[in-house]
Parts: C-alpha cells; structure tokens; sequence
C-alpha cells in the first residue's frame, strides 16, 4: 500500500532514480495559511546537506517543492494537495553494474522474488528517498490549529554503539569509520509533548501500535520501543509501575511520550561482501561485491526529521 492514514491520508509517488518523488494529502481543511519555509527547512533537514559529514549525495540534493493543486496564495483550499520533487541529482548510471546483483542487506532480491522485476537503480520503492513526501506532508500538517500545542522532537542519542556529547568526537569516529570504507547504525530518540489524554483505541488501534508501524515502515529501521520498553523486562513491578510511559492501555494518559528507533547501518559498503547475482539462465549464482558511489556512513544522522514526520502524521489522524 502506498496509502497511509484514513482522515488526512497521505498517497505518495515515484522511485528514488525516477524523474520525481511526491504525494497527494487529501482530507488537508481549507483555508489555513501555509509557511513553506517550514517545508524548507524540514526538506534541508532530512537531506542532511549541513552535516559536517554529509554524503555527495547529500551535498548535491537541493530539493524544491512543486505544488501542484489544493493550495491557492499561499492557503489551501480544502481539496487534495498534490506536490512533487524533482530528482535532479540521481546518477543511475552508477547502478548499472548492480542490474542484475542483489546488494547485500538491501531489498533488492525480496522484490524480485514477490514482483519479478525490480527498480535497480538505487533501490527504488525501497530507498530512504521516498521519506520526502512524508516529511513534506508533516511540515504542512504540524500548522494545522489542532497541532498547535503539541511538539514532537526526534534528536540522535547513540551512533555505532556509542553516546557521544561532543559533536567533534562524533564526526571524528564518522569519518575514521567512513575511512575503512564502512558504515555504522544508531538510535534516534522522539519526544511528544501536550498530546491530550485520551488519544488512542483500545486493542487492535493501541496509540503505541500506530507509532510502531509508522516507525518501522522507515526505511533501515530495526527496532522501536516507548517509555521503559524492553527494560521493563528487567524491572520488578514495583519499579515498572512507577513509571510514567505516557501511554496506558494503547491510550494517551497526557504525560509525556518518549520512543525510540534503532537504524542499522547503510548496507552499501566498500568493504567487499559477498552477493547474489542472477544469471541469465535464472540460477543465482555468487559474487565478491564493493559497492562505491555516494552513501551515507550513518543513515541515522537524517532519520530524526523522518521520526518527527511520521509521528506527525500518526497524531493527526487520531485527533482529527
């Protein structure tokens, strides 16, 4: 499904090497006036072009919104706002050697083995690129008056294995990582602050299973937990149930919220690795595989706008 959330639902568009990325939210009311700087500046963020480590890729993706309908000087007009971003800084020539191999840690032989036929060039439905209509979508959604007095706040708070308080000591470990042509994962933590009480359905609709799923349906995501989360584990009763974790029984209780994301590391490595290639006949056979071009070190550094997006997106529909 391409489609996610049932009283402002976002549809979103295009590959990651295709000619643009994009969506339609319908269900936006009217007439509430836009900034489209907050866009900008959520879209800057998640290229993470102003990372002192930033990828070429980052550095060269200078994304630009068009907006296509729903929006009239500046205020929408209650009909569906469609958008797009053009993929000016895509090189799929790049990918061209990787036609017929199955990249290790990506999706590229899941999609073969459920579609027949896959998207190559950089992973297509698959890749982090198609985060950018989310966080369009949030930017818009985050000035609605219902959304005024809640915040949400992603922020990094460990990257391969390691908290660090100083931003030197972080990009030095990035760029000595980034030198033995690796990458590392980390944990991006999230905030929500002035949810209402009363947010959230019993069972099957539990507030912090809406967050899960929107959570785990980012690209690279591999774990998510709320409030004490897997610790409880370890917690005897009378500790656990003193703890506030913001949600009770699936429903907002007004505290605060805290979750976390764990991203694994970028899969494209050049460290060679072991992959699959399939070969004309069919048969798959195996190769030594060094995947160069332009790859993030650590894909968690762009995730907090991503997390803050989805979790945007997740409230509003539920107190619509």
């Amino acid at each position: 499904m391409n489609t996610s959330g049932n009283k402002i639902s976002l549809t979103t568009f295009g590959e990651s090497h295709g000619v643009a990325v994009g969506g339609v939210i319908d269900g936006f009311p009217a007439g509430v006036s836009l900034d489209f700087d907050m866009v900008d500046s959520a879209l800057r963020r998640r290229s993470g072009r102003d990372l002192a480590t930033a990828s070429q890729r980052a550095k060269a993706e200078q994304d630009e919104v068009q907006w296509l309908s729903g929006i009239m000087d500046g205020v929408s007009l209650g009909s569906p706002i469609a958008f797009m971003v053009a993929n000016t800084a895509h090189r799929s020539a790049d990918y061209e050697a990787l036609r017929d191999v199955y990249r290790p840690g990506h999706a590229d032989e899941a999609y073969m083995l459920k579609y027949g036929i896959r998207d190559h060039r950089g992973g297509g439905r698959a890749s982090a690129r198609t985060t950018l209509p989310y966080v369009v979508a949030a930017a818009l959604v985050q000035q609605l008056p219902m959304m005024r007095d809640i915040s949400i706040d992603a922020y990094l708070v460990e990257v391969g294995g390691r908290e660090f308080s100083d931003n030197g000591e972080l990009v030095d470990f990035l760029r000595g990582v980034q030198a033995e042509g690796d990458s590392v994962g980390g944990i991006v933590e999230c905030v929500i602050r002035g949810l209402p009480a009363g947010v959230g359905e019993p069972l099957d609709d539990k507030l912090q299973a809406r967050l899960a799923q929107a959570m785990m349906s980012i690209p690279a995501a591999k774990g998510f937990e709320y409030g004490t989360g897997f610790e409880a584990a370890r917690m005897r009763g009378s500790i656990c149930n003193k703890q506030r974790d913001g949600i009770a029984g699936g429903i907002s209780t007004g505290d605060d919220i805290t979750m976390r994301v764990a991203f694994k590391p970028t899969p494209s490595i050049i460290i060679p690795q072991k992959a699959k290639k399939r070969m004309p006949d069919g048969s798959v056979s195996e190769v030594d595989l060094s995947v160069g071009g332009r790859h993030d070190v650590c894909a968690a550094l762009r995730a907090p706008v991503i997390v803050e997006a989805m979790a945007t997106l997740v409230i509003a529909n539920l107190i619509g």
